[in-house]
């Protein structure tokens, strides 16, 4: 059923539209390779991926700060693997995945055909948690920075997602009233709730979950927006 009376699409970016986990795969590939990192990669990242997942949400409830991420995360998987790698190859490790990050743009099946279909009837934008210096660099690279009108970033607010202040903040500059927008992420708590608890619409992307609450929309391939929108 079409969602009447929507005007403004907020998407989340890092798994929602940018393949976080393709990218960020082939970005340790290219520096384990740099800085003579002897592991093997799969199992690396079978513990990374995991691990990643619990810092950024410490990170989203301000229990830690950017420089704990970036080290701790690498650091947890290194010992989970069994692997022992010095303080100092962990942090040009952390720089050298932020410098080449954004230099893979893999995006998620259908996210160029969605957004050309969506930009001649709504005006579209970006609330991220990720770090400030890298998504530019993510969406530029990935060529869809030209769809969106305004690009919000929590480091730039200085709350993260599911804050109610950072949709607050996005709305404003898009100059947009909360019933005539929509929010589209991959991360319940931080996307979905965030947007439903001041009033916003939102749109779950993932694999299917019937243990979300009824009242939220789902979808598992970005072309299925045409079913809402």
């Amino acid at each position: 059923m079409k969602i009447k009376g929507i005007t403004d699409i907020f998407f989340d970016l890092d798994h929602t539209l940018w393949d976080f986990d393709k990218n960020s795969a082939l970005t340790f590939h290219k520096i384990f390779e740099m800085n003579n990192i002897d592991a093997n990669l799969n199992e690396f990242l079978s513990y990374y991926e995991p691990i990643n997942l619990n810092y950024w949400k410490l990170y989203r409830d301000e229990k830690i700060d950017k420089e704990s991420l970036r080290f701790g995360r690498l650091n947890d998987a290194f010992n989970a693997i069994n692997l022992t790698i010095e303080k100092d190859v962990i942090n040009k490790l952390s720089e050298d995945y932020i410098t080449y990050l954004s230099s893979f743009n893999h995006l998620f099946e259908n996210t160029f055909e969605i957004l050309d279909y969506l930009k001649y009837s709504y005006n579209l934008h970006i609330i991220t948690n990720g770090f400030s210096e890298v998504q530019q660099g993510k969406m530029e690279n990935a060529n869809i920075n030209h769809y969106f009108k305004t690009v919000t970033n929590s480091e730039s607010v200085g709350v993260k997602k599911p804050n109610p202040k950072i949709f607050n903040y996005a709305l404003k500059v898009a100059n947009v009233n909360v019933d005539q927008s929509i929010m589209i992420g991959d991360n319940y708590e931080a996307d979905v709730l965030g947007a439903l608890n001041i009033g916003m619409d939102a749109i779950f992307f993932g694999t299917y979950n019937d243990k979300l609450e009824a009242r939220v929309k789902q979808i598992d391939n970005l072309i299925h927006l045409k079913k809402y929108l």
